[in-house]
């Protein structure tokens, strides 16, 4: 080994090349490790999502900061405009689509948006969402027989691993096959820490069941190559989250118990009676007490002492907003969700950060939310609505994914000065940078939609003789029909 150290110092010289790889005092307590994608979260999610589900029902700051990105990710919904050329067809699947929403949800609390919103918060707060296409019977009346169930990510033993007779293998709960590709999901009945209070436990406990991974959306955000389950988003504030609560509560129960002293009497014979005490109760305890404008003479010997509680001091607001300030960084959020704390923005400091937050929820929208969730669903409901003839469309197996095509619209961005968003959009439009499909599409509306409506709204106002300041006859002196003609008298 001598030589090499010999090659490694002429290279490298006699330092490090890097600070963080050097051994000195600075980094000597420094352990480190180095697991994979599968190893970082084999033995360290079930306490991850124990501890975030933990903060996320007892912390306000912890459950503002999840509110805060499911209602900007997911809003009202992220919804689908087919692409599908003809006009007539088009019409129909977006129909077929909107009546199916409202009988999306399998429990029947909400509609698919609902269940989107559902699917990201326990992603969010979990790591992960395990959502499940459940297939109906025609019996059962619902305008596609299709329903989506969520189910939370305990349902998916991440202590399960083992290898199959026919070469497949799982790995925490999930089967691949020999390419390395989802075959199956093998899912608890029930929740594992319900205790048999699920309506579904029954007397299986915890028994799993094997579905087929076409059957199942494993919706999670992949942060590493080979990733196989999710990490819980409070995964980084989760320490410092819990101590920052501690701490606050600590400084509410000190200043709550300072303030219960008013003052304290001192004297110098303890037999006599205090100023103000009244006799003892049965326990033999006699307090004294004020009143508003009491002059009271102290005897020989007797003083007093007002309680002065010490102040948290002014250091107090400004250690909580830069500790507020990690926590948001480590969410993935701005200062301002999270706390509500609005005293020190501006418009350009507030709107830098909302545009920064909103890129980070475009990617997650488009990148895991409408990959994994809205697609998958799509596609799948289509093809139930073509089997059971919900929908007719010419050559659908040869032309599949052409009718499958869709634009997914999330909820528009309300901005922080509309005047100025709408007219700098007004200007984009005109300069051609831009086009009104897309503008309203930013807005999170169907352009079809708006010109339909523009167009219903338009027709009757000209018909109840109504002329508004966007219509060009506003300005104008309403056109005064000529005198009718009378015939000259013939000779």
């Amino acid at each position: 080994m001598g030589w090499i150290g010999t090659i490694k110092r002429r290279v490298f010289g006699g330092t490090p090349t890097y600070d963080g790889a050097g051994l000195g005092r600075r980094t000597l307590a420094w352990t480190v490790a180095n697991p994979g994608a599968v190893a970082a979260l084999a033995y360290t999610q079930e306490q991850l999502r124990a501890k975030s589900r933990d903060l996320v029902r007892r912390n306000a700051w912890a459950a503002a900061g999840i509110e805060a990105f499911v209602a900007n990710t997911i809003g009202t919904g992220i919804k689908p405009q087919s692409m599908v050329e003809d006009a007539a067809q088009r019409e129909t699947i977006q129909r077929l689509w909107w009546g199916w929403c409202e009988a999306a949800d399998s429990a029947g609390l909400t509609d698919f948006y609902g269940l989107q919103s559902l699917a990201c918060r326990a992603m969010l707060e979990g790591g992960e969402a395990i959502v499940r296409l459940r297939w109906r019977r025609p019996e059962d009346g619902l305008p596609v027989a299709l329903q989506i169930q969520v189910l939370e990510a305990e349902h998916l033993p991440p202590a399960m691993n083992r290898e199959l007779a026919n070469g497949n293998v799982i790995r925490a709960g999930i089967e691949f096959d020999r390419l390395g590709r989802r075959v199956a999901y093998h899912l608890y009945r029930s929740h594992p820490n319900d205790g048999g209070l699920a309506p579904m436990s029954g007397s299986g406990g915890v028994e799993t069941v094997r579905v087929d991974a076409s059957e199942v959306i494993h919706l999670f955000r992949p942060l590493r190559p080979g990733q196989i389950r999710g990490e819980p988003w409070l995964a980084r504030a989760l320490v410092k989250l819990n101590e920052l609560d501690q701490y606050d509560d600590a400084e509410l129960v000190r200043k709550k118990t300072a303030a219960m002293f008013a003052g304290f009497i001192t004297r110098l014979a303890p037999e006599d009676n205090l100023m103000g005490e009244g006799l003892s109760d049965a326990n033999g305890v006699a307090l004294a007490g004020l009143e508003p404008g009491t002059l009271q003479i102290l005897e020989p010997g007797e003083d007093i002492k007002f309680s002065a509680p010490a102040d948290v001091g002014s250091s107090y607001a400004e250690f909580m907003r830069q500790q507020f300030r990690a926590v948001a960084a480590a969410m993935g959020i701005t200062y301002e969700m999270l706390t509500g704390d609005l005293t020190q923005v501006n418009y350009s400091s507030i709107r830098a950060g909302l545009l920064e937050f909103r890129r980070r929820c475009e990617a997650i929208q488009h990148g895991v939310i409408v990959h994994q969730l809205c697609r998958p669903i799509w596609r799948a409901w289509m093809d139930q609505a073509v089997l059971e003839g919900s929908l007719t469309l010419p050559g659908y197996s040869r032309r599949r994914r052409e009718y499958q095509v869709a634009k997914w619209i999330p909820q528009g961005w309300q901005w922080v000065d509309p005047q100025k968003e709408f007219n700098a959009m007004k200007l984009a439009i005109r300069a051609g940078l831009t086009s009104r499909s897309e503008a309203i599409s930013a807005y999170g509306y169907d352009a079809e939609d708006v010109d339909r409506e523009i167009a219903t709204d338009n027709a009757r106002a000209d018909a109840l003789g109504l002329v508004f300041d966007s219509d060009p006859r506003h300005d104008q002196a309403p056109a005064v029909a000529p005198p009718p003609q009378t015939e000259q008298p013939t000779e």
